[in-house]
């Protein structure tokens, strides 16, 4: 497959640069979208995976919190004094006079063994009782209860649980607290926060590309398609400009000879009639096809019978075939059932269509025979001829519109270059296809393939 840029012509044409500004535009709104989904999709990414550390950090210091101040409570006595039984529940504890520098490193529910976890006591008026860890540096100490942030004159952040504690007489001890620096989790969310910087803007760009290549590929079927319209335009052009010559050039010749005789006066006026009925075939056909491609302006189509309908083709060119000293024939499947469901009308056009061609392209003496046939779940017919034949290159151009493989003896016959792209519309607007199989010098075989109808309603 050719790249886009191949298909396009150069960028000074105006319906090119048309074609360019559109491909620019889908490329913006393509690039523009994807810019928006991946852009909130990586703020979402962020904070959800922020959202989730903190909540597993809220959880895992309201576990510890909740633990020790079970454990704690039971063995409280005077408020904002410690027993014995304390430390020995939390060998780790440091009163803040003391020297705890040679304590040995214990755990509490090993949760203090782990970098920036802290845990401290304090008495009922905010005081220091005692310290695990290491806290933050701070002068005056929040009592309040619940989950908290803390920040530190550095910039350092900390998250603390805090919670009252109450002795066995039910009066307040003081509070416990246990916290975490959250160091560690800012410096992952910072690198996270840098990669997005970095991975955004290359994901970006690389969807900038890609959506210049999707636009490409998504308007190169527009571009092929007004391609083929400015083709078709230039042909249909050129086909209706051939006959209003011939009639301009004959009324001209009349104007300019005085007196005209009746004789050629006469020729003058067959010149104009056959190339008004030129026009009109031309205009007819022209409007076939565009109904053909509007399904909705069609009739209800009908059951067919196939060989009903063949006997009608090999009646209307009887007398052709004769005049051309060509054999004639048709021949039928014993197939019981060779109805297929459409358009009466259309299907006999389809068949007079690839019938007049095999009998104009086979000289005197010739042969062509018409087969029905049913296959399966298709009805096929086969028109075979001993023409000239068609070269192998030009085979698949015959079912183009305005396409002759001669052109000079097409014009000379009255063809419009539309017959085969007719029959060919008509069958692809039945489900089916046609197929053409020839060889230079010996004739060529057109199969049209329509699907059959297994059970018939009469």
């Amino acid at each position: 497959m050719r790249p886009f840029k191949s298909l396009l012509p150069q960028r000074t044409l105006p319906y090119a640069r048309a074609f360019w500004l559109t491909r620019w535009r889908l490329t913006a709104l393509y690039a523009s979208t994807m810019g928006v989904i991946l852009t909130a999709s990586a703020v979402g990414f962020y904070l959800a995976m922020a959202q989730a550390h903190r909540r597993e950090i809220d959880h895992r210091l309201e576990t510890v919190a909740n633990t020790l101040h079970d454990s704690l409570e039971p063995s409280l006595g005077q408020p904002g004094q410690l027993n014995p039984v304390v430390f020995q529940l939390l060998p780790n504890l440091c009163i803040p006079t003391a020297d705890c520098t040679d304590s040995p490193e214990r755990h509490v529910l090993g949760l203090m063994q782990q970098q920036g976890y802290y845990l401290r006591l304090l008495n009922g008026s905010g005081d220091v009782v005692a310290i695990a860890g290491v806290p933050p540096d701070q002068v005056n100490y929040p009592t309040a209860t619940g989950l908290y942030t803390l920040h530190r004159a550095d910039g350092a952040t900390y998250r603390q649980m805090s919670l009252p504690l109450k002795n066995a007489a039910g009066d307040l001890w003081g509070y416990l607290q246990v916290g975490s620096l959250l160091e560690t989790l800012d410096q992952h969310l910072s690198w996270v926060r840098w990669a997005l910087w970095i991975g955004l803007p290359l994901a970006l760009g690389l969807v900038g590309g890609a959506s210049w290549w999707v636009a490409g590929f998504a308007i190169r079927p527009a571009y092929r398609a007004y391609r083929q319209i400015q083709q078709f335009t230039a042909d249909a052009a050129h086909e209706l400009r051939t006959p209003l010559a011939a009639i301009r050039v004959s009324a001209e010749s009349v104007g300019r000879t005085e007196p005209i005789s009746p004789a050629e006066a006469q020729e003058v006026l067959q010149v104009v009639n056959r190339q008004n009925q030129r026009l009109t075939t031309l205009v007819n056909d022209l409007l076939i096809l565009s109904r053909l491609e509007q399904a909705d302006d069609r009739s209800v189509p009908t059951q067919v019978y196939l060989p009903d309908l063949v006997k009608d083709i090999e009646e209307e060119f009887s007398a052709l075939a004769l005049a051309k000293d060509i054999r004639l024939t048709t021949a039928y499947s014993e197939a019981k059932n060779m109805t297929v469901r459409g358009h009466e009308a259309e299907l006999y056009r389809l068949l007079l269509n690839v019938v007049s061609n095999a009998l104009e392209y086979t000289s005197k003496g010739g042969r062509v025979t018409i087969r029905v046939v049913a296959h399966d779940r298709t009805a096929l017919i086969a028109v075979e001829d001993t023409g000239i034949g068609i070269a192998l290159q030009d085979q698949a151009k015959i079912f183009d519109r305005f396409y002759r493989v001669n052109p000079d003896r097409s014009r000379h016959t009255g063809g419009s270059g539309l017959g085969l792209a007719i029959a060919l519309a008509i069958a692809q607007a039945h489900g089916g296809d046609i197929q053409v199989n020839s060889e230079v010098g010996k004739g060529s075989c057109f199969t049209i393939k329509l699907p059959r109808l297994l059970s018939v309603n009469f």
